[in-house]
């Protein structure tokens, strides 16, 4: 069972054509969520999965789950799954390593003439990455009960388009209610890059997640008065733009003062945009993250608490602050993430590194729901969201292997625990 491994060339083969769809000129991609080159990438997939004898579903959010039957198709199917949008100045491997790590698993499988216990799927899920539909994780957010549908759909890129009418569009709105009781999984796995430098920095090309930190996201609008910036004096000004410069190295001074934790400021927009006239609003968003749920409130009362005081001074009023996405820290599941330990020990020969995750990804929400685990590949430089983003064929491939590995151990563990009751 444990022997089998992925075919690495058609690995390869399948990164060189998927990432035709949104490919950039600097050898990044930009295939945002449910726009055109995402359209084309989910009718490859679908052509790819039917070739090994599945069945596709498309539920309310656009997740495609497509499933191999096993012996005991009364058992929900085993997931694989990540994402195949990506940044709008991303890279070629960040979720889409870990679908196509799963399509390759379940081509493995196919060729190979395995008839699994439990059925198995790999799971396409939308709008991961929130860059054009806020927030992140979206799509599995639904179908795990973090989001309502209604919230989903709602959501509205930059232009006011909602990912409900982009789903009609580009003819991946199905009528499978999205959540875990209209598809059910009894597991779910998911293959990614690391997205830091931890495991090129061990010379290691595997790593065992065994859970993800705390995240909180929030939207911050200030407001001050719109000024000449030739007639003001500069100790008579309601300077926002200023303001929010002060409240951003604040941002960063406060994550320095609390080992663990971390904030950032990656999104601003001032108006008016005149070059003689003082902004008058500014938005700004911060992304606030920490290796637990209490470091993480501490932080976000940090935060405000010095926000707040930076305005008072500068006569500046803070009109929103608003958290507009809260993650608590996930724990995975022990039995599935010993399965990927056991297959990491195999593939690997034992090196890898167990980890947390500082990212987010779908297995947050899916963990919700089901016992879920994480594998992380090398990348090199730790570099994400930007088109140099790498990861090697060969780290992919033992990903993918690790992957098949721990999929087919839960399968076993599924069969002996379903048998001996």
């Amino acid at each position: 069972m444990t022997s089998l491994r992925v075919a690495a060339a058609r690995l390869a083969s399948s990164f060189s054509e998927s990432c035709q769809w949104g490919a950039t000129p600097d050898g990044g991609m930009n295939r945002l969520s449910l726009n055109d080159d995402d359209r084309r990438v989910r009718e490859w997939f679908v052509e790819q999965v039917n070739a090994c004898g599945c069945t596709v579903k498309v539920d309310q959010m656009g997740n495609i789950f497509a499933t191999r039957p096993g012996k005991n198709n009364s058992l929900p199917p085993i997931g694989m799954g990540s994402h195949l949008d990506t940044q709008p100045a991303g890279g070629k491997y960040d979720g889409i390593v870990g679908v196509l790590s799963a399509l390759e698993a379940l081509r493995t499988i196919h060729d190979n003439q395995l008839e699994t216990y439990a059925p198995i799927a790999v799971v396409n899920w939308t709008n991961e990455e929130g860059a054009r539909f806020p927030p992140a994780m979206l799509a599995s957010g639904v179908w795990g009960g973090a989001f309502s549908l209604e919230h989903g759909h709602s959501r509205s890129d930059a232009s006011g388009k909602t990912v409900k009418s982009e789903l009609e569009r580009i003819g991946f709105l199905g009528d499978t209610e999205c959540s875990y009781e209209a598809d059910p999984l009894s597991a779910h796995f998911e293959v990614h890059i690391e997205q830091g430098p931890a495991l090129e920095a061990e010379d290691l090309r595997v790593g065992v997640v065994t859970g993800v930190q705390s995240m909180n996201w929030y939207n911050v609008v200030l407001r001050g008065r719109e000024q000449h910036c030739g007639t003001t004096p500069m100790n008579m000004r309601a300077d926002t733009l200023l303001c929010a410069a002060k409240m951003i190295q604040s941002i960063n001074a406060q994550a320095l003062s609390l080992p663990g934790s971390l904030a950032s400021v990656a999104v601003i927009n001032s108006t008016p945009q005149s070059i003689n006239t003082l902004a008058g609003r500014v938005q700004f968003n911060i992304d606030a993250r920490a290796s637990s749920n209490e470091l993480l409130a501490q932080l976000e009362e940090r935060l405000e608490a010095a926000c707040r005081e930076i305005a008072g001074n500068d006569g500046v009023k803070i009109e929103v602050w608003d958290r507009i996405w809260r993650c608590p820290k996930t724990a995975f599941d022990e039995t599935a993430v010993e399965m990927v330990r056991r297959s990491a020990r195999e593939v690997e020969s034992g090196k890898f590194k167990e980890m947390i995750s500082g990212a987010g990804h779908d297995s947050v929400y899916t963990a919700r729901k089901v016992p879920t685990a994480m594998i992380f590949i090398r990348c090199k430089d730790g570099i994400s969201h930007n088109p140099v983003e790498y990861s090697s064929q060969e780290d992919i491939q033992a990903g993918a292997n690790v992957l098949l590995g721990a999929v087919l151990r839960y399968d076993e563990f599924l069969k002996n625990n379903h048998q001996s009751k």
